[in-house]
């Protein structure tokens, strides 16, 4: 024997006389045990001592960060990163997470069971292990069963060893040597690896390539251009309206909004600006002024535009006249259903956003049109 002793292997004719000489062997304390045999047999762990396997805490624990992490990015891309409406629902919908939580949970427990058997547990892959070369393994895979007494860090006392399976019943006994050690920079090494990845790679790809041309569509995959569906302004006899998109609910109004309802200017009288004029506010105001407002009627608000003489509209001075003896609710309707050339803003600023622009507007009115209180610091609203 060249190398140092990996194994020594007795065999047995059936399960039971190896289930007999597992706590003969196991007494005497000559080494890691080990068991090869056709199919699995009832007990056998529990005999050699093994621990229970790990597998299942390691797919719970990283099952569930896959779970809590896809939670936790969907939430954060769809709720704060990039906020989406959905079917009139808040960004924070979770059920709507459930079933991408579902898939990654099942991915990262399927890696895990996968990947950790292999590499953790069984610390394959081992193409060099000796009992592929045993002259035993036909024997096993077929009807023979076999006890093994294996190297743990300690060398193998391959005659006492040897003694004891003969005494547990074994009719043969075979010893195996520990391979010779391959650096993992050896030429041959990595020749077998990279011919390795080679033709895995080729196969896949070339498998892969035929796969698709014999088969481009594949019940039930099929390409999603040729799929049923039903596009939403098309006709379609199935609901009475006689098109693909139902009309909404009568009365159905946006979450959050509530429909603007008046429909004259004087009506709009009425209206009670709800919100103060803070700091805060009328910065919003005067930014949604500036950026929407402030390139027809001026940035003082005086009607004066930036745009050049082409403009053929006469936009409306807001500082002083008939604008500065409109209530804030007049003001609002103007900006909600437009007036004149200039177009409706409803679509385009938020409830808050007109608000904000009616009390910026207030501000430059003041502001055009000072008196000497306001020069003097007496007034200071």
């Amino acid at each position: 024997m060249n190398n140092p002793a990996f194994s020594v292997l007795g065999l047995f004719d059936s399960s039971q006389q190896l289930m007999d000489a597992i706590p003969h062997v196991r007494g005497k304390a000559l080494g890691r045990l080990e068991a090869y045999t056709p199919y699995p047999v009832h007990g056998m762990e529990e005999a050699l001592g093994l621990r229970k396997s790990p597998v299942g805490g390691m797919v719970f624990i990283m099952g569930l960060i896959g779970a809590i992490a896809t939670m936790a990015f969907t939430l954060w891309a769809e709720g704060i990163d990039y906020p989406l409406v959905t079917a009139a629902k808040p960004p924070f919908s979770w059920q709507a997470f459930v079933p991408i939580m579902f898939e990654v949970t099942v991915l990262f427990a399927c890696f895990t069971s996968g990947l950790g058997m292999l590499f953790l547990l069984n610390r394959l892959p081992y193409f060099r292990h000796p009992m592929l070369r045993s002259k035993s393994m036909p024997l096993i895979t077929r009807d023979k069963f076999a006890l093994a007494v294996e190297y743990d860090g300690k060398a193998l006392d391959v005659d006492a060893i040897t003694d004891a399976l003969r005494q547990a019943g074994a009719q043969t006994i075979e010893v195996l040597e520990q391979p010779a050690r391959l650096g993992l920079l050896s030429p041959n090494f990595l020749m077998r690896v990279v011919l390795g990845i080679g033709i895995s790679c080729f196969v896949a790809g070339y498998l892969t390539y035929w796969g698709v041309k014999l088969f481009p569509v594949t019940i039930p995959v099929v390409h999603m251009l040729d799929q049923p569906r039903l596009d939403p302004l098309r006709e379609d006899s199935f609901f009475k309206e006689g098109t693909g998109m139902r009309m909404p609910v009568a009365g159905t109004v946006a979450r959050g909004e509530l429909p603007f309802t008046i429909a004259k200017e004087e009506d709009a009288a009425i209206l009670v600006n709800p919100l103060p004029r803070t700091q805060s506010v009328l910065k919003t105001g005067r930014q949604v002024f500036n950026t929407h407002c402030s390139v027809c009627h001026g940035l003082l608000g005086n009607g004066k535009p930036s745009l050049t003489a082409a403009y053929g509209a006469k936009p409306a001075n807001l500082v002083e006249g008939q604008i500065a003896q409109l209530s804030d609710g007049e003001i609002y309707y103007v900006i909600m259903r437009g007036k004149n050339a200039m177009p409706s803003y409803a679509a385009d600023l938020s409830q808050d956003e007109r608000w904000s622009v009616v009390n910026y507007v207030r501000v430059l009115q003041r502001a055009m049109n000072a008196k000497d209180s306001d020069l003097s610091g007496e007034a200071r609203n």
